[in-house]
C-alpha cells in the first residue's frame, strides 16, 4: 500500500498569524532601496524634524551686533509668514531681532540727530589713523617724519609718523641692508659702517646743506641682536634734533630740485665738505695730512670749476655764476700753493693766502639766483 499523506492544514489567510501566533512580517526591501515610507511620509511612521528659518537667524546676528539694524529689521517681518506657513521653528528668534533692530534704528536716528554718531566715528578714525601712524623704527620709509615717545635712542623701536609739516623728531633719509656677516657681528662693527654709509646718504638726501640748520645731526637704527635673529639688517639713517623739534622737510635731492639747481650743489658741496675735514694736528705735528688735506681740497676746487664752466647757465644765473668760477680760478692757484709747500713752515706762509682767495660764501649770490638757500646757518646764541 502507497503511505498515507497526512491532511495538511489550510494556509494562514494573508497578513493573518503565523503559526505559533506570531504577526506576519511587515515590508522590506532590497539592499540599496529606499525604505518603505510610513503614514506621516518617513520611514517607522516617525514625524518630521522642525527646521528653524533661515531669516529669523540673520534677523537676531542682525540685531544683536547693532550692524545695519535695517536689514535685522526686514529679515525679521519677512521670516514671520514664513515660519507659520512652512511649520518651522524660530518665531522667538525673528521677534527678538525685529526688536534689538528696532532699538538699534532708533538710536541710529538719535546719533544722527545729536551727532553723537559723529562724534564716535571721529573717535574712531583718530584711533585707526593713530594706529597706521605707529610704526616700529625698522618700518620706516625715506621722506618720513617722526616723533620719538622720549629721547631718540637707537633702540626705539615705536615711532609715531607724522606730516612734515608738523613738529617732529627726525627725517627718514634712506636705509642699507648690513652684508659681510653671517652671525651677528656685534655693535661696533655695524655701527662704524651705519656712520659712514650715512653721512653719505644724507649727503645725498639734502643736497642744499645750507638749508639744515643747526642742531640737527646725522643719526641711525641698527639691527639689535634679537632683531638680526629674525632677518634684520636694515640700517635706516636719519636727520634727527633733540634740542628743537624740526619743521618742514629737509629733502632736497633729484625728486625736488631742479636740474640747474642739483648741477650747482654737486660741482660746489664737494668743497664745503673737504673744508670740514681738516686735520686737528697742525702742521707741526703732522705736515703730511695737512698735505694731504690740502691737495684733496685743491681737487674739490678744481672739479667745481669744471662742473660749473661745462654747463649752460641761463637767466639771472649766468652772470653770478661766472663771476664764481674767477673767483674759484684764484683760489685754485693759491691752494696749488699750500699743497706743494715743502715744509710746515712753507705751509703756513701760503695758509692764510689760501683761505682768504676761496670765496667765503661759495657763491651765495649765483645760489640766490638759483633759488637755493643763500645763508649759512647760525647756531642759536652765537653771532651772525
Amino acid at each position: 500500500m502507497e503511505p498515507t499523506q497526512p491532511p495538511q492544514p489550510p494556509p494562514p489567510p494573508p497578513g493573518g498569524p503565523q503559526p505559533g501566533g506570531w504577526p506576519a512580517p511587515g515590508p522590506y526591501t532590497s539592499p540599496g532601496m529606499p525604505q518603505a515610507a510610513g503614514p506621516y511620509g518617513s520611514p517607522y511612521g516617525m514625524p518630521p524634524r522642525r527646521t528653524t528659518n533661515g531669516l529669523a537667524i540673520g534677523s537676531l546676528v542682525s540685531g544683536v551686533v547693532c550692524c545695519l539694524p535695517p536689514l535685522g529689521l526686514v529679515l525679521g517681518l519677512v521670516a514671520l509668514p514664513q515660519i507659520k506657513k512652512k511649520g518651522q521653528a524660530g518665531k522667538g528668534l525673528a521677534i527678538a531681532g525685529i526688536v534689538l533692530s528696532a532699538l538699534s534704528c532708533l538710536l541710529l536716528v538719535i546719533g544722527l540727530v545729536t551727532g553723537g554718531i559723529g562724534s564716535v566715528w571721529g573717535d574712531f578714525k583718530a584711533g585707526v589713523d593713530e594706529a597706521s601712524r605707529s610704526r616700529s623704527a625698522f618700518d620706516l620709509r625715506t621722506g618720513q617724519c617722526f616723533k620719538a615717545s622720549g629721547k631718540l635712542e637707537k633702540e626705539a623701536t615705536r615711532l609715531t609718523v607724522v606730516d612734515c609739516a608738523r613738529p617732529h623728531d627726525g627725517e627718514v633719509t634712506g636705509d642699507f641692508e648690513v652684508t659681510g656677516f653671517g652671525a651677528w657681528p656685534g655693535e661696533d662693527p655695524i655701527d662704524g659702517m651705519a656712520q659712514s654709509r650715512c653721512e653719505t646718504i644724507n649727503e645725498a638726501y639734502a643736497m642744499d646743506t645750507w638749508a639744515v640748520p643747526q642742531g640737527v645731526w646725522l643719526y641711525y637704527y641698527m639691527p639689535s641682536q634679537q632683531s638680526w635673529r629674525l632677518g634684520d639688517r636694515k640700517v635706516t639713517c636719519v636727520f634727527a634734533s633733540e634740542e628743537k623739534p624740526l619743521s618742514g622737510s629737509l629733502r632736497a635731492d633729484g625728486t625736488t630740485l631742479t636740474a640747474d639747481q642739483k648741477y650747482f650743489l654737486l660741482a660746489m658741496n664737494p668743497i664745503e665738505t673737504v673744508s670740514y675735514q681738516e686735520p686737528e694736528e697742525d702742521p707741526d705735528e703732522d705736515f703730511a695730512a695737512n698735505k694731504k688735506w690740502a691737495g684733496e681740497l685743491l681737487a674739490a676746487i678744481d672739479g667745481a670749476r669744471g662742473g660749473l664752466e661745462h654747463h649752460s647757465w641761463t637767466g639771472d644765473a649766468a652772470a653770478p655764476v661766472a663771476a664764481l668760477r674767477k673767483e674759484l680760478d684764484t683760489a685754485s692757484k693759491s691752494w696749488g700753493e699750500l699743497a706743494s709747500a715743502s715744509s710746515a713752515d712753507a705751509y703756513w706762509e701760503a695758509y692764510e693766502s689760501a683761505w682768504d682767495d676761496l670765496p667765503e660764501d661759495l657763491g651765495a649770490a649765483a645760489r640766490t639766483a638759483l633759488g637755493l638757500t643763500d645763508t649759512l646757518p647760525v647756531a642759536e646764541g652765537s653771532a651772525a
